[in-house]
């Protein structure tokens, strides 16, 4: 598998990065037929709270689980010990592999990571969903716990799963807080020099986790309770499996996801402070310029728990291209008439503009 470099495309087939003035006859041409590279939603579903609360809805994946039945389940051992389960679906003539991060309390099971495995299943790729550290009923198989900044036993275990695939081509796709582990992995194997990704897609990545938890708080409560109440059942969980190491009775009040985070770090002994915490996947712009895989990020200017003014200080990178819309939400990106998540389209472009996958 050869590492892919953005320059080996050419740049009249590559989707441009929708500006912030949002231009409004942003388009490409690919293979002779232009497709629109911003996203326009209509007014029904346009609402920032409505793209971000629809995208865990299960109405818009109905049907498309059964497609995804024979997947098989894979304990992934890395070198640390440490135990994840990916979900692999193997498409018996595979154009390549599409790897997905679902988001923090997010899993291999949520919608959104549903829709994509069955777009680019259709597509004819095997599809691999990894489930981070304690998502996805995974919890009994380490007993440490889940934090982002676990980023050694995500990357091999993604890079376990790549090599699974051998030769063929192969795409990572994360969501929120998996797609600040994608950008870190892609980064990753570009400071090693691995071979690794032809594209590495990163949809509402947070840059600052810090100022994303502070925007979760202070946002509509809707996100804030969502993600407190899916954490406290995620502790509480643990607490129920290795009832020796764990003791969170005194933290379950918590309010706020910052409260619990600056509560819970006694448990994270490797991070004298919160603050050393969060730095340890804080994305600045000098870590974009080491990238050599190329590298895309969606971000929308209206959602509400990713300061979209984080990406005011990224400077253009040979590998990285941004598409930064005024419509989206969190990891929406969603339309009606017909139904659709418009990243899964772009993707498939910058996908088929990179090689003849088609036939």
């Amino acid at each position: 598998m050869s590492l892919f470099l953005a320059g080996a495309l050419p740049e009249a087939t590559i989707p441009p990065a929708v500006s912030r003035e949002y231009q409004e006859d942003a388009h490409v041409e690919n293979n002779g037929s232009a497709f629109d590279a911003e996203f326009r939603p209509s007014f029904i579903v346009r609402n920032t709270h409505m793209q971000s609360l629809l995208t865990s809805s299960r109405w818009h994946v109905r049907g498309k689980e059964a497609g995804l039945a024979k997947s098989e389940e894979i304990v992934v051992r890395t070198s640390s010990g440490s135990r994840l389960l990916a979900l692999f679906l193997r498409h018996p003539e595979p154009k390549g592999l599409v790897l997905l991060l679902h988001g923090w309390e997010g899993s291999a099971f949520s919608s959104y990571i549903i829709d994509a495995a069955d777009f680019y299943r259709k597509l004819g790729f095997s599809v691999c969903r990894l489930n981070l550290r304690d998502h996805g009923g995974s919890h009994h198989l380490n007993e440490g716990l889940f934090h982002g900044a676990l980023l050694d036993e995500t990357f091999e275990a993604v890079d376990f799963l790549v090599g699974m695939e051998q030769d063929r081509p192969a795409y990572l796709i994360g969501f929120s807080l998996g797609g600040n582990y994608a950008l870190r992995i892609a980064r990753r194997y570009s400071d090693l020099g691995l071979e690794g990704f032809k594209g590495v897609f990163a949809v509402s990545p947070p840059l600052d986790p810090y100022k994303a938890t502070l925007a979760i708080d202070n946002s509509f409560f809707v996100y804030r309770d969502y993600f407190l109440k899916k954490w406290k059942q995620s502790l509480e969980i643990k607490q129920r499996l290795f009832p020796e190491k764990y003791d969170f009775g005194g933290m379950l009040d918590a309010k706020t996801c910052m409260d619990l985070t600056e509560r819970i770090m006694r448990y994270y002994p490797d991070f004298p402070t919160w603050r050393d915490y969060f730095n340890q996947y804080t994305l600045r712009d000098e870590f974009f310029s080491g990238l050599k895989v190329s590298t895309t990020i969606f971000i929308s200017e209206d959602d509400p728990v990713i300061p979209s003014e984080d990406y005011d200080n990224i400077s253009r990178h040979e590998h990285l291209r941004i598409f930064r819309t005024k419509y989206g939400g969190h990891c929406g990106f969603l339309d009606l008439f017909p139904a659709r998540r418009w990243y899964n389209e772009i993707i498939e472009k910058i996908i088929y503009a990179g090689q003849d996958t088609r036939t």
